[in-house]
């Protein structure tokens, strides 16, 4: 496995393993397969009601806790000093660890993020968590937390795929010393993802699919991606990309898929960083 250093140096795994939409029934047997094929990263969050799941997975997998990288998000409910204080210990409970790697605000709500965020400071100081940072921040909303912010966010974990570079983004970040995370680097197979021209014609240069040239093309460009399936012949498949390297026209041309748009829902309503709220009856919680 390859890592990123973040900002206070904490070594990141570049893939993980995320469970976005799987239930928490099946999400045990999922992580532990996960766990099986190499993957330590994994990410889950709040509103996705499997932590306790992944908590379980970890706990009966054999894996000593110091090896694996645990990820969750503070849900938007969540968004005074005291609830997402509490929501972190909460969060502990259901992982049954006594710390987390890296713990994000999921989602900007107005800009309750300034009550969340300075909670988040507090149990980073107390080492009940290794990394803070941010989901679905887009530069504006970044810019105006870190001016208050005491720590600056390690991460930002952001919709980010061969559709959807985020180009401007990505390069604003590094600026800041701030990872960018990837999810959804697949697009959930829309636009016919998987059988995309360009993907599947250079994988097949190195006897590799669509999935696996587009998660290559996201960790050359400097990015940390959390593919999920639940199949294991496709954790497998995700996970082997670090056996071959995409040349420079083969980086060129999927630079040329890039729309520079969401594939989702906005969350950006307009310039003046009205953001709107998803809908956790539907899970679309990106």
């Amino acid at each position: 496995m390859e890592y990123v250093t973040l900002n206070n140096g904490v070594k990141m795994p570049v893939l993980g393993y995320g469970v976005y939409k799987i239930s928490s029934r099946d999400c045990v047997e999922c992580v532990q397969n996960a766990v099986r094929v190499g993957y330590r990263l994994i990410d889950t969050a709040q509103i996705y009601d499997n932590e306790e799941a992944v908590g379980t997975a970890v706990r009966k997998s054999g894996v000593p806790r110091h090896d694996f990288f645990l990820t969750t998000k503070i849900w938007l409910t969540n968004d005074r000093y005291k609830t997402a204080a509490a929501s972190i210990e909460q969060s502990l409970r259901k992982l049954q660890t006594d710390y987390i790697d890296l713990l994000l605000i999921h989602q900007p709500k107005r800009r309750d993020y300034h009550e969340i965020y300075p909670a988040m400071e507090v149990a980073y100081k107390a080492g009940k968590v290794r990394a803070i940072g941010v989901s679905n921040f887009y530069r504006d909303r970044f810019e105006d937390l870190t001016r208050s912010c005491e720590i600056m966010p390690a991460v930002n974990q952001m919709e980010m795929h061969v559709f959807q570079q985020q180009k401007s983004l990505h390069e604003f970040l590094k600026g800041c010393g701030t990872q960018i995370e990837a999810w959804a680097p697949f697009a959930e197979g829309r636009r016919n993802y998987f059988q995309n021209p360009v993907l599947t014609g250079i994988g097949a240069k190195y006897q590799k699919t669509a999935a696996q040239t587009a998660l290559r093309f996201l960790f050359q460009q400097g990015a940390v991606s959390i593919p999920k399936t639940v199949h294991w012949e496709q954790m497998q498949e995700n996970f082997n990309i670090f056996d071959f390297s995409l040349s420079h026209e083969d980086c060129v041309q999927i630079e040329q898929l890039d729309e520079g748009q969401t594939l989702y829902a906005s969350q950006m309503h307009n310039e003046s960083g009205t953001w709107l709220r998803a809908n956790p009856d539907t899970l679309e919680v990106f």
